[in-house]
């Protein structure tokens, strides 16, 4: 065995003594990191305090990082790997490292916790992440689609409301893009009550807006719960095809 395929039996084979080391290694790393970013949040932290928690997210971003290039440097398929749920999950882990100076995303390596569950070996959360990865490739075009569409809306609303209500609301509809926040609540059906219409033609104008928002809400909620139906089927025709396959 050559020394790629003995860091592959380490890295993604956990069922080996080795291979659970690491694994376990890096998910209690991954809760240490959030637990850690969460204490930084307090209010009055001592500055040593602050230099600890620095160096040990330093020490998480070279973990993680250097466990991320082992897993592209060891998969078969790497293009597969770095698209996967389970490859972006870990793109998220190091990401925001590099955003630090001007964003905090350092909260997004809590999506790691999902790695856990595949680190205890529970099949069926493994196949229905499987069962997602089907769902999203089944109706990806329909989904860039509707987004497509969405920004479309958005920016008509927008443009709608700046008409009603920019003469009677100046300072809070100023020009089409203040007015997307409205537009894009009031798509969303949330509706924060933080800018309202005055204007008859703003309240008419609304209620068509809520509407449509209640129609654009079930769209992407039938398409999910349709393609997730389809990637059991798919999932269960190919485990039958597996089973085939073993008995012959």
């Amino acid at each position: 065995m050559g020394f790629k395929s003995k860091l592959r039996s380490i890295v993604e084979d956990n069922t080996t003594t080795r291979g659970k080391i690491f694994d376990y290694t890096i998910d209690v790393l991954i809760i240490l990191s959030i637990i850690a970013f969460s204490i930084e949040t307090f209010p009055g932290n001592s500055d040593k305090t602050k230099e600890l928690l620095y160096n040990f997210d330093i020490l998480c971003f070279f973990v993680f990082s250097v466990e991320y290039l082992l897993r592209i440097y060891v998969a078969q398929k790497k293009s597969k790997y770095l698209f996967s749920f389970y490859g972006i999950i870990d793109f998220l882990a190091i990401a925001p490292f590099f955003l630090s100076s001007f964003l905090d995303l350092r909260f997004l390596r809590a999506f790691r916790i999902l790695k856990i569950f595949r680190s205890l070996q529970l099949k069926k959360f493994d196949q229905a992440i499987k069962r997602i990865e089907i769902a999203s490739k089944l109706i990806k075009e329909e989904l860039t689609l509707f987004f497509i569409v969405i920004f479309i809306l958005i920016f008509t609303v927008s443009s709608g409301i700046y008409y009603f209500e920019n003469e009677a609301q100046p300072e809070t509809f100023k020009s089409v893009f203040h007015s997307m926040w409205w537009a894009v609540v009031t798509l969303a059906t949330v509706g924060y009550g933080d800018v309202v219409p005055i204007t008859l033609g703003g309240k008419i104008f609304t209620i068509i807006v809520l509407i449509l928002g209640l129609l654009i809400v079930t769209v992407p909620a039938g398409l999910s719960a349709t393609s997730l139906i389809k990637a059991r089927e798919i999932q269960e025709e190919q485990e039958k095809q597996k089973e085939k396959k073993t008995k012959g």
